[in-house]
């Protein structure tokens, strides 16, 4: 059975896998991983790659796309196939500092359940009522960061190295994929990714914002499936 890691973004956890791995299970050994505490992309990769198996596929969810180009670049002969989700390559763009920074801020001075109320209504993209369904475990799980966690994420993003760079050397078996109503990691910037990757497939998930494998995880599972070659066990 083939061995797949599943890797958290930023303020998420393992619950924003649950239901993909729930749905994966006995056909993939998927196995769902936070960010380790590092204040590097750099320091994490190298963390995970320490406790990986010697062998795996890969899939990282928004920060964790990121973390897993990283872990690409650093152990190329481990990484059998990559998937992309709700992830972007590009560098640091005017203003992300400052908007960042007042999360973080926010985080600190009124607590994580301001930030969850203020940054996960507009990152959804389902229908309301799909909204109202997962919202609230999305929450609990913002709810177990720490604003010291927080801003050690924020950092990692803040000197994050050259991800394009990584996608460009890339060889194994792509998965790119985001929801239709992603704002933050829109379709047309994994279009653009997959441009540099002429052999990936682009995946559309319907009905989903940033947080596609809790918004739409049969979706989800079934895009990670066809591109793990298991694509009728969903």
């Amino acid at each position: 059975m083939q061995q797949l890691l599943l890797l958290s973004g930023l303020l998420c956890d393992a619950a924003i896998w649950r239901d993909v791995e729930r749905l994966l299970a006995g056909c993939v050994a998927a196995q769902a991983e936070p960010l380790p505490d590092c204040d590097s992309i750099t320091a994490m990769a190298a963390q995970l790659l320490d406790e990986a198996p010697a062998r795996f596929a890969l899939a990282g969810h928004s920060m964790g796309g990121r973390v897993a180009l990283e872990m690409v670049r650093q152990a190329p002969q481990r990484v059998t196939r990559l998937a992309l989700l709700n992830t972007g390559v590009h560098p640091v763009r005017a203003g992300e500092a400052e908007g960042r920074q007042r999360l973080l801020r926010l985080a600190q001075e009124q607590g994580m359940a301001a930030v969850a109320a203020a940054w996960l209504p507009p990152m959804m993209g389902a229908p309301p009522a799909r909204q109202a369904q997962v919202l609230p475990g999305l929450t609990a799980m913002v709810l177990r960061q720490t604003p010291a966690r927080f801003g050690a994420q924020i950092n990692a993003l803040l000197i994050r190295p050259d991800a394009a760079a990584a996608l460009a050397g890339v060889r194994v078996p792509t998965l790119l994929a985001s929801g239709t109503a992603d704002s933050w990691s829109p379709l047309a910037q994994h279009e653009q990714m997959r441009r540099q990757l002429p052999h990936a497939t682009l995946v559309a998930i319907e009905n989903a914002g940033h947080m596609a494998p809790a918004e739409q995880p049969a979706a989800v599972a079934r895009a990670l499936l066809a591109w793990l070659g298991t694509p009728d066990a969903v």
